[in-house]
């Protein structure tokens, strides 16, 4: 559960921070991307992460506005979920991130090497 703190805070970092401040909700954002997924493809996907714990972030992220749910009445019940504009203006900062971890691992290991 996201911590009270800082979804009161004001500041515009500290909201992007209670939207997508744990571990999970950047690397559901990435497992989604821009396709619609069922909630077994993305528990699949990432399989280190409970269903309890998938769910909860997945219903964060909903109030967020990060992704739609979409419930369809049938036998067995089928769920989908897709990211929202605002879940899809978020490929490219995380791409960036990722991008940033490569460089310095890069750096990190190089000095491995030299040490």
């Amino acid at each position: 559960m996201r911590q009270e703190k800082i979804k009161q805070c004001s500041c515009a970092l500290g909201k992007a921070m209670s939207a997508l401040g744990s571990k999970w909700k950047p690397i559901i954002v990435l497992v989604i991307k821009d396709r619609t997924l069922r909630f077994g493809e993305i528990a699949a996907r990432i399989s280190v992460i409970s269903r309890k714990v998938l769910t909860d972030q997945l219903r964060e992220m909903e109030v967020d506005s990060l992704v739609t749910r979409q419930e369809f009445k049938e036998l067995p019940p089928r769920v989908e979920y897709k990211l929202t504009e605002k879940g899809l203006a978020l490929l490219p900062i995380l791409n960036l991130l990722e991008e940033w971890e490569k460089e310095f691992e890069m750096t990190e290991k190089k000095l491995d090497v030299i040490v």
